[in-house]
């Protein structure tokens, strides 16, 4: 359950640095803490589109991994931006990803910022 609990707040903080740092990348909310609480809500979303669609995405584009020499990896976290993007919309939660090359670089800040806050937060179960 902790695990849970800081692999979520790391997507939050992950997805929050790159909401600060992007322009099209929007998290809309009167006060500060309804956008701490969407932001969590949308770090929910988006460890359960990367728990439960990532994987088979990884598993249909392998050989372009291959050929690629993992640099789809890119393309694959930009798709799974704009779907929590896409499935945030649909829950009326006010998180939107704007353009695909914008959800690549967001996916690129969301994977490096995810990383280090991995470093520094207690993994333990």
């Amino acid at each position: 359950m902790k695990n849970f609990l800081v692999k979520t707040i790391a997507n939050a903080g992950a997805l929050a640095v790159a909401v600060w740092l992007l322009d099209k990348i929007t998290l809309s909310g009167d006060s500060t803490g309804k956008k701490v609480g969407t932001l969590i809500a949308v770090a929910l979303v988006f460890g359960l589109v990367n728990f439960l669609v990532k994987p088979v995405v990884k598993v249909l584009a392998f050989p372009l991994f291959v050929l690629t020499l993992g640099l789809i990896t890119l393309v694959v976290n930009a798709l799974m931006l704009l779907l929590t993007s896409w499935v945030c919309g649909k829950l009326d939660l006010s998180f939107h990803v704007e353009g695909f090359w914008t959800a690549v670089v967001g996916g690129l800040i969301v994977s490096i910022v995810s990383w280090a806050l991995h470093l520094v937060l207690p993994d333990e179960d």
